[in-house]
């Protein structure tokens, strides 16, 4: 769904320039600093990317599902430190909020997201708790008007640099199902929470990652999102879904600045008297490419309209989530064998994005997870069952 067509093809036309003129020259400098440039995220929030998707009510430029992973795929085209920077505000970070918060939550916290002045930081993962979400062991006990949490999360996208947190913490120790887990927003500055070091990754330079520690820490009733119980493993399946769309964007975008890279340097590239590109077999590798981010964008494209339709995508959003992610993969392999001993010499995008992607295939479920997950709804919607 999009709103107006004539005025969004102008914001991406304005959003394609943007990451041409000014992210993508600067790209270089985020990989030495590991870090985003503080003028550079002013810009970013100047231009509301922080707000993409949180509704006009709080401040935010209320984009539909197909609008945002649109405006993703741009974005994206460059380093993912920068999409990484605002993602989380865009999407895990505040859609716990926008999805179920209380009125008081949402004129609380959504404006300060939507203008960038606070960093979201979605924190369900933890040492013994990754993809069997369901086995988190932070605890939120009930005091008076507060919740003592006590736990760790790790593998926090944001976490460092986060001034809001929403926490997964299980609020009936007598239930391990999903049904005792609750959600929290809890502040930076609150007692008791601290974030590590951030990690030395292999990839994604500039994007912070870290432990999220809870001890002892007290946090006010009134921030139980929803303000019911048992509620946040629902809450977090209702921001996955979206994020899983949302996330299959942002493997496409990459895939097709690095298809872009690797075009331009076979064309120039030259080889027994003719261009790279001129060879059977490197075309072959330029149409699978082609092939496999077209049919990507068709399938993300489709559940998005879906999910704007209202329809259910859980299995949508998983099968978007995993065949993109492998797809970025694939592609970022093909483009490195295209430029041969370039495309392994630091410095060059192609091996920036080759590193940075892999992680695609990870976070947001792994793959495995995924066809697990598609596996079973498919057998389901079949009219079977496994445990007969």
């Amino acid at each position: 769904m999009i709103r107006d067509p004539s005025s969004f093809l102008q914001t991406l036309a304005d959003l394609r320039r943007h990451v041409r003129e000014c992210l993508i020259p600067r790209e270089a400098e985020v990989e030495r600093d590991d870090e985003v440039p503080a003028d550079l995220v002013e810009d970013m929030a100047a231009r509301g990317f922080f707000g993409w998707s949180i509704p006009e009510a709080w401040g935010g430029a209320g984009m539909s599902t197909e609008e945002l992973v649109l405006a993703a795929m741009e974005l994206s085209q460059a380093s993912v430190a920068f999409r990484a920077r605002v993602g989380t505000n865009t999407g895990i970070g505040s859609e716990a909020l926008v999805a179920d918060g209380t009125p008081q939550q949402k004129e609380r916290f959504l404006p300060r997201l939507a203008r960038g002045e606070l960093t979201g930081a979605f924190a369900l993962t933890e040492p013994q708790a990754g993809s069997d979400a369901t086995a988190l062991q932070t605890r939120a006990v009930r005091d008076g008007d507060h919740y003592i949490l006590d736990g760790t999360k790790c593998f926090i996208t944001n976490a460092p640099i986060a001034g809001l947190f929403t926490v997964m913490a299980r609020t009936d120790p007598a239930d391990p199902t999903a049904r005792g887990i609750s959600a929290f927003l809890v502040e930076r500055g609150t007692p008791g929470l601290s974030t590590g070091e951030p990690y030395r990754k292999m990839g994604q330079s500039g994007s912070p990652v870290s432990e999220v520690h809870l001890r002892n820490c007290r946090v006010p009733a009134d921030n139980l999102i929803g303000g019911r119980e048992g509620m946040g493993f629902k809450t977090a399946m209702k921001v996955l879904n979206k994020q899983r769309i949302h996330l299959a964007a942002l493997c496409t975008g990459p895939a097709i600045r690095m298809l872009d890279e690797a075009v331009a340097w076979t064309c120039q590239r030259r080889q027994f008297g003719q261009p790279v590109a001129g060879f059977q077999l490197v075309q072959a590798l330029i149409a699978d490419c082609q092939t496999e981010i077209q049919a990507a964008r068709a399938l993300i494209l489709q559940t998005a309209r879906q999910r704007d339709d209202g329809e259910d995508v859980a299995m949508q959003a998983s099968i978007c989530k995993y065949f993109a992610s492998e797809m970025c993969g694939r592609v970022a392999d093909r483009c490195v064998q295209m430029l041969g001993g370039t495309g392994f010499i630091q410095g060059h995008a192609i091996e920036r994005f080759y590193r940075d992607v892999r992680l695609f295939r990870l976070y947001e479920g792994t793959s495995q997870i995924h066809q697990l997950n598609i596996a079973k709804r498919t057998i389901a919607a079949a009219g079977y069952r496994l445990d007969d």
